[in-house]
Formats: structure tokens, sequence, C-alpha cells
């Protein structure tokens, strides 16, 4: 995600969660929201089960102030025995559930969805959950998951609206492929992650399915509705990228939109080859104050690319940022939120190094001044690998210049010490080690220092946890707060 105008969404969110019990002769505790103990969002997952996949369904019926009807089926793997499944689930209405078949009670309490299976789930035991609900793009919640578009809807999640959404395990640690099935009045164009895999029409209506050939958090899930029209181009190896842009704004964004084919293949010759099935961005007619690297299709503002006060070396480098997300953040996924500058710092790095290669804007200035904040963004905001709570009311307030320009300046110091060449085998290795799963602070640590042939350990943890920030390795003149 890349917060450029700071107006992050807000939501007055109680605590929820999961909970796993033990079977007794007792009659089981009263049905309860608990977390899997995320520091940063405690209410979020659930633990004694692993999701495989989700397929999920939406009916749209082309009026953005009605709820959705969706079925979301969910397969996955009991780690625990269960006579309650918690799903994260808030914003709909459920009308029944089923639980390998069989009709389930539920109950909610906070953000869950509490069901009580018919028989208790065994370790090791497939788990097949139907849940038949709506789906509410509630007008005015800027936290609700669906963004409403001029001409329909879109998705942003991040960083713990995909419950708001649909039923789900909503915790990047616990990632699964992905169907969705979405059916819209005839005239709509509906792109969603992934590939397409079928496209009917039925009477007034049509249906598009899609379908991801790689994991991913739900976070990052993308579903695009609107009167649009869908560019299509070749990236590197032939790789398919389609861009879903406002139909009447098609002309204007092209220009803008074909350099992404070049910047993949810059991304690739400084990290490796792009680890999805295909790549593009939905350009929405939206106020959100953010861009997203959703998973193979990443949000973009329309008023981006329309700003008459934004230069193209300025887009360009945010269209890297979001891109580079695909290998960071998205291809690996940080295990808690806690390891959020994996994903914003690597990004930052990648969008200034763009910036500097392509638009001339110097890197080491940009450090310099970032050099210069950091110790008022680590007194303010926490530092880079152990961010601050949010605050109350804004979810997204974790997402502050310490994991973006002073998680990026961790990796310029990085590469200050142990240089560039191994800097860059670094970021290779990262990429092709953890790809489609997760990873955390110390895995990096523990690579770097490999990839080094040294410990980093105590450098790294200076950088990433320290209070004030390090001396700049080859830069004695660097101050802070100057």
């Amino acid at each position: 995600m890349l917060l450029r105008f700071r107006t992050p969404r807000t939501a007055a969110l109680l605590a929820a969660g999961a909970s796993v019990v033990l079977i007794s002769a007792a009659a089981p505790p009263p049905a309860t929201a608990l977390g899997i103990g995320d520091r940063l969002y405690p209410y979020l997952g659930n633990p004694g089960y692993d999701v495989r996949s989700y397929d999920i369904a939406f009916t749209y019926k082309g009026d953005n102030s009605k709820p959705l009807e969706a079925v979301t089926q969910i397969d996955a793997r009991a780690t625990s025995q269960l006579d309650r499944i918690n799903l994260d689930f808030a914003q709909g209405t459920v009308h029944s559930v089923e639980v390998n078949g069989v009709r389930a009670d539920f109950a909610t309490s906070v953000e869950d969805l509490i069901v009580t299976p018919p028989r208790p789930i065994k370790p090791g035991q497939p788990l097949h959950i139907t849940v038949r609900h709506t789906s509410d793009p509630m007008p005015g919640k800027e936290d609700a998951g669906w963004v409403r578009t001029e001409d329909g809807l879109a998705l942003a999640n991040q960083a713990d609206a995909a419950h708001r959404v649909f039923p789900c395990n909503d915790h990047p640690s616990d990632k699964a492929y992905f169907t969705f099935r979405i059916t819209t009045p005839n005239g709509y164009t509906t792109v969603a992650n992934g590939l397409p895999v079928a496209t009917t029409h039925s009477g007034t209506s049509t249906s598009w399915v899609y379908r991801t050939a790689h994991p991913m958090a739900t976070e990052l899930a993308q579903v695009s509705i609107g009167r649009s029209t869908v560019l299509h181009q070749k990236g590197p190896h032939g790789l398919p990228v389609r861009d879903v842009v406002p139909a009447k704004d098609a002309e204007a964004l092209r220009p803008w939109l074909n350099r992404i084919p070049d910047q993949i293949a810059w991304m690739e010759g400084k990290v490796g080859r792009y680890p999805f099935e295909n790549y593009g961005v939905v350009v929405a007619e939206a106020q959100t104050g953010f861009e997203l690297e959703t998973q193979t299709l990443s949000l973009f503002q329309r008023k981006l690319f329309s700003h008459a006060d934004n230069p193209q070396w300025y887009v360009d480098s945010l269209l890297v940022h979001e891109l580079s997300h695909q290998w960071f953040g998205d291809s690996v996924t940080p295990r808690t939120w806690s390891d959020l500058w994996l994903n914003e710092g690597h990004a930052t790095w990648y969008e200034a190094l763009y910036a500097q290669e392509k638009g001339h804007q110097s890197m080491e200035a940009r450090m310099r001044d970032a050099y210069r904040d950091s110790d008022a963004w680590r007194a303010a905001d926490g530092t880079p690998a152990a961010p601050k709570m949010p605050t109350t009311g804004k979810k997204l307030s974790i997402f502050r210049p310490a994991v973006y320009d002073g998680s990026a300046l961790v990796l310029y110091a990085l590469r200050q010490d142990i240089g560039t060449r191994k800097f860059e085998l670094l970021e290779r290795e990262w990429v092709r080690t953890h790809r489609d799963s997760n990873a955390t602070t110390a895995d990096f640590v523990a690579l770097a220092s490999k990839v080094a042939g040294r410990d980093l350990s105590g450098f790294l943890k200076d950088w990433l946890y320290g209070e004030k920030t390090p001396p700049m390795p080859g830069h004695p003149e660097w101050t802070t707060g100057q």
C-alpha cells in the first residue's frame, strides 16, 4: 500500500478473532470472539485450522446502496480438535452455514461468525464450510472493504477489512487459493485476481469466473465491477498484462499504462522473474487516499493520472511501488503485521531507485532527508520492525513514515554496509527462498547474515528496533533532527 495523502480509512472496531475449544464432558462455553494474538491486530485470525482455498460468489444488482448476495465456500484442514469454528466476518447478514455438507448452528460475537458443527472436528480432518450471506458496501464506511466507485465497486481490504466482505481467516499468515464467481447485469465488466476461467451470459446478466494460480492473503483480494474497458498488453516472457479502466478514460490512460511492461522488465532485472500468472492495474473513480498492491491487480485512484501537478517520474515511481509489492508483500507475505516493513520498506526502496534511474531523482538525497527525520519518526510511529499500535478509530495508522522511507533507510544502510553486489544477491535470494509463503523479520536477518558471510543480527537490530537511528555507514556527516 502507498498512502500518499495521509487520510487513512477510519473504523471503530472492538477486538475480535477466534476460539479453539477442546472437547470435554461439560457443555462448551459460550461462543466467544478471540484472535490469534497479532500484536497490532489482535482480533484478526483464527487458530485451529488452515485454509487451503476460498470459492466466493457475488451477485451484484447494479446498485451500490444494496448488499450483494454471496456464497463463500472454504476448504480447510483442522490443525486442532474443534467443537466450534470461528471465522472473521462482519458487515453482512448470514443466512445459513454448512460444515462438511451438513447444516450447522452459528452465532455472531463482535466481528466473528462462530459456527458449531454437528459433530466435533478432529485434527487433520478436512473442513468444508459453506456460508450463504450478504456483503454490504455500506455508504460512508471507509473501512468497509468494498470501495464504492462512480460506476461500481472495487476492493481495498488492507489491513483488516476482508472480513467485512466475506467470511475468512483474515490474517496474512494463512494464505490460500481463491476462485471468484461474480454475476452482474449486462453492461458491466468484472475483473478479479488471477486468470479468467469462464464468462457466461444468461438473459440480462453476465457471470465471470477468475481463479488464482498462487496462494494469496485475504487482504490482497480484488474484485472490480464497473462500466470498464480492459486494455491488454504483453509483458516480459509473454506475461499477460491487463489494465481495468473507466471506459470513458481508456485513451487518456493508455500512455501511462503502456509503460507497465517495461516497468515489469526493470523489476525483473533487479530481483528476478515476476512471481505470478499475470499483472495489471485497476484505475478507479474513487477517493481512497491510497494506492494498493492487490495481488496481480493493483488498485489506483483515477486522479493520480489526471492531476496536473504530478510529473511523469512521480506517477511512474508510484506504479513501480505497487508493482514491486507483487514480490515484496504479495508473493513473500509477512507472517505478522509487525513485519510490515518488509513490504513497505522494499516497495519504497524500488520506487526511489526507479525514480533515480529513470527520473533523475537522487536516491541519496531522499535517504539523507529520511535520515534527518528518522529519530522523529521512531518517536512518533515506533521503529520500522516494531511499529506502534494503530490509533483508536484509525486502523490504517500503522502505515506511517517509519514503515515507508524509514524502512527504506534501513535497506540503504544495509547496502552501505555489505556492498551493492551482496545486497542485490540478498534481494534475489529473499524473493526466491520465500516465494508463495510467509516470512518474518528474523528470516530476513538470518538470510542477510548468510549472504553477507557474517552475523548482521546486531547491526540490523539497531536499525530495526533502536529508539535512535544508528550512524549511517559511509556517511558520518549525516545527522538527525536538522
